[in-house]
């Protein structure tokens, strides 16, 4: 997985290299799942994915997190990327709103606040943060996300437009974030964020 998917996709940080190679994918993926270590995503039940390995390190590359980082994970999932994640940053806040995931989070992971809730919501009474990570792709960024970010924070997110995802972030300046397409990449769509459908006549 490191050599043949994240190294050849310039996934280099030595940081991101020791934690995907200690972080066992299996622990976080259904007992019956095959292939984790393969490039594709794998169903979590409930209409979630566990994203590719590529995308996870995709991701962290373009977060560039910092040991002294507070981070917002939306979509915290069972877990898997919150434990890459919870060995750099500072400190670190998990969200999900689906129950059995949550339980399935909270009984692998340590060292990380979860808290339960709609996913566009974040985590507003911990804010403000220095990057929000999305592990999923959206259509649409809510204002209530830009919001609890520190000024100069930063926002990494998969992004869905039409059949096309891609990667993209974006850093807050003043009351303004606009997103850059990173690379295109498999990200899997997180409930919720879907753009409103404008009325055609």
């Amino acid at each position: 997985m490191v050599d043949s998917q994240l190294r050849t996709n310039g996934v280099n940080a030595p940081w991101i290299i020791a934690a995907m190679l200690d972080v066992q994918r299996e622990d976080f993926a259904p007992d019956n799942a095959a292939g984790v270590y393969m490039d594709r995503a794998i169903p979590l039940g409930h209409g979630r994915m566990l994203n590719p390995p590529l995308t996870a390190g995709l991701m962290l590359n373009a977060a560039d997190v910092r040991t002294s980082d507070k981070v917002l994970l939306v979509g915290a999932g069972t877990g898997y990327l919150a434990a890459l994640l919870v060995r750099r940053c500072a400190t670190l806040v998990a969200v999900e709103q689906d129950a059995a995931l949550a339980q399935s989070f909270s009984a692998k992971l340590s060292g990380v606040t979860l808290v339960t809730g709609p996913l566009t919501a974040g985590a507003p009474e911990d804010a403000p943060y220095d990057l929000i990570l999305i592990d999923g792709g959206i259509e649409t960024l809510p204002d209530a996300l830009v919001a609890q970010l520190a000024e100069g924070g930063r926002v990494v997110t998969g992004l869905i437009e039409g059949p096309v995802s891609r990667l993209a972030a974006g850093v807050k300046r003043g009351a303004h974030l606009a997103l850059r397409t990173v690379t295109d990449t498999e990200v899997a769509p997180l409930p919720g964020f879907q753009r409103v459908q404008e009325f055609v006549f």
